[in-house]
């Protein structure tokens, strides 16, 4: 039997459903760094961070179990997604207190800011999932084509660093370039992920 970590995370949520524990483990390992830090940023406090990373995976695990969780290919999404919501319900919940308690004024633009994330976290998990769907259609090109991909959008250099790099012209580079894009539009049958990728 294979190792579970070699497994993608809906192979390893499979897993999980149908009774083995080990899988979650797998994906809590793979995950957490990331999750745990996507929380941080926002409430920046490392205390209510981790009871909130705690609940996420609580979360996870009773929808998985239910059978609620659904193979579409986006599990990091799918975590973003609860975590970012238990963040905007913390951060309601403190606003009602401060109105009833009239406590202190530690809370009092708590609502706004969750507002104000709540309009900017679609834009985030739209470019992840952007990247994740990227990533699987960029697996698929010939190895030439992929490294220049890779360098160029997961790199952040330039076509005359990828030149120098690979030790070919940026010509060269600017066209496998053009026929990666040309390929993976063919493969992603135009959808709109690739059209913030077409400016080049």
């Amino acid at each position: 039997m294979c190792s579970l970590d070699v497994l993608t995370d809906e192979m390893l949520v499979s897993e999980y459903r149908f009774g083995n524990n080990a899988a979650f483990e797998v994906l809590l390992n793979r995950h957490k760094e990331r999750v745990f830090n996507y929380i941080y940023n926002i409430v920046k406090n490392r205390d209510l961070s981790d009871d909130i990373f705690q609940e996420t995976f609580f979360k996870a695990i009773t929808t998985i179990r239910q059978g609620g969780y659904s193979d579409n290919g986006k599990f990091a999404s799918w975590l973003t997604r609860i975590a970012h919501n238990l963040v905007i319900d913390h951060f309601r919940k403190a606003s009602a207190d401060k109105v009833v308690s009239n406590d202190d004024e530690m809370h009092q633009n708590a609502y706004s800011a969750a507002a104000l994330y709540d309009n900017n976290v679609q834009d985030t998990i739209v470019y992840e999932d952007t990247l994740n769907e990227l990533e699987s259609i960029m697996n698929e090109l010939p190895e030439a084509q992929r490294e220049i991909v890779y360098l160029r959008f997961y790199k952040n250099l330039s076509f005359k660093e990828i030149a120098d790099m690979k030790k070919i012209s940026i010509n060269t580079a600017l066209g496998r370039m053009r026929y990666a894009i040309m390929n993976m539009r063919k493969m992603a049958g135009e959808r709109a992920v690739l059209q913030d990728f077409t400016q080049l």
